[in-house]
């Protein structure tokens, strides 16, 4: 993969139309609790279509393992979002500012919506299409997300708000720059002087 900067992101969002994003990772300061699940939500993300929507939306250099971790972490933290937070205050202000309602509802209709234009289009389901007729039909439903990629529950789609999710990550960060930077990890003080190593 390559390490320049602007590269890797018109490669990840090209399947999204998203490829002038100015940044490798979006503002996650809204984001709730990722650590908890609850996949018996009455409604909820069809983990199928969820897999199918991935294959598209997040980087094929990834490859099946990694959009798998990528798809099971986004699902970890959707299901543990807490819906309306308390957001971190800002220094000097004691305005207390609160996030937007539980997106899993709103995500779990999209993808049953892929399905849905599929059955009526094709008579066959999501899928049993090429990736190409899926790619279409995501594309349809996808609309213009504008030029940048938002904050993940700012995502007017969810298969823009799995790769918003994603490039919020370490993993992303590090693939970004080809080095294990390994953001929000503690690399210690012995190790703090020495350059990040390059990835496998």
């Amino acid at each position: 993969m390559t390490h320049d900067r602007r590269t890797f992101l018109r490669r990840t969002g090209a399947a999204l139309s998203v490829a002038a994003a100015s940044g490798c990772v979006p503002d996650a300061s809204s984001r709730g609790s990722s650590d908890s699940g609850d996949p018996g939500r009455s409604t909820s993300l069809d983990p199928a279509l969820l897999r199918l929507v991935g294959a598209l939306a997040l980087p094929s250099e990834l490859g099946d393992r990694g959009r798998e971790q990528a798809v099971q972490g986004f699902e970890r933290w959707a299901y543990g979002y807490g819906p309306v937070p308390e957001l971190n205050h800002g220094y000097g202000t004691s305005e207390i500012r609160y996030g937007p309602a539980d997106p899993v509802p709103a995500w779990g209709a999209q993808l049953q919506a892929l399905d849905l234009e599929a059955v009526k289009r094709t008579g066959a389901g999501f899928d049993t299409l090429t990736s190409d007729a899926r790619a279409e039909i995501l594309r349809r439903q996808l609309g213009d997300e504008g030029p940048a990629v938002p904050d993940p529950l700012q995502a007017r789609h969810v298969a823009v708000a799995l790769l918003a999710w994603w490039l919020a990550t370490p993993d992303a960060t590090d693939r970004c720059y080809g080095v294990l930077i390994s953001p929000q990890t503690c690399r210690g003080i012995a190790n703090a002087p020495q350059e990040p190593e390059a990835l496998a």
